[in-house]
């Protein structure tokens, strides 16, 4: 049996994917300031120069990263959306949605530091996938409070809702950095205190309403 010959453009994606692959390594071993063409052509096992085949510099290159980020962010966010339908309790449905993305953050952690100052930088070449991961974090958020029976059928109680899940992915972040720093070991506990957060929240939203 024979393997059937890669096409011209296969072959390139393949090329281009590896490049990806080797970067987000040395992200995660090195930093940004650990990340040059050379060695990510090296690390990827191809010429100098094919790098160029793929990326006009490393400014495009980490826009690649930045689509790579966002694409990961959203297999995550879908991922935990179908664990927790399938949870056997509402709690548990309620931790599988902070955890799976907490996971997720916890593979690629500089991706998490790009995107933060990024996320302030109008010249950043990842400008555009840290406003994207923040909405959609914000979604995702939102979503799980609407989950849990928050209805939001005015402007007022749909900013409401807006503003706490800012705040809920503001302490995603801060408790993802804490954990991988070290300062926050246990991943659970994080989970833990962010389902307090949500649920907090939600209880005061619901205060807010009229009727309540």
């Amino acid at each position: 049996m024979t393997n059937t010959p890669l096409t011209r453009s296969e072959a390139k994606d393949l090329t281009r994917r590896r490049l990806i692959r080797a970067a987000l390594r040395i992200l995660d071993e090195e930093g940004e300031a650990g990340l040059t063409t050379v060695k990510v052509a090296k690390a990827a096992g191809i010429a100098q120069s094919s790098f160029y085949v793929h990326f006009r510099d490393k400014q495009d290159l980490l826009r690649a990263l930045g689509d790579e980020g966002g694409e990961r962010l959203r297999r995550a966010m879908r991922e935990a959306r179908r664990q927790a339908r399938e949870a056997p309790t509402e709690l548990e449905s309620h931790r599988d949605t902070f955890r799976i993305p907490l996971e997720a953050i916890s593979r690629h952690p500089e991706l998490l530091r790009l995107q933060l100052r990024a996320r302030h930088d109008p010249s950043s070449p990842l400008r555009d996938f840290a406003l994207e991961s923040a909405k959609a974090y914000r979604d995702h958020h939102a979503a799980d409070l609407a989950a849990l029976g928050y209805t939001a059928d005015n402007e007022r109680d749909r900013r409401r809702l807006e503003m706490i899940a800012e705040g809920i992915n503001a302490a995603t972040n801060a408790l993802a950095l804490g954990h991988l720093e070290g300062r926050y070991p246990e991943l659970e506990e994080a989970v833990d205190v962010l389902v307090a957060l949500s649920r907090g929240a939600l209880r005061w939203l619901r205060s807010t309403q009229p009727g309540s």
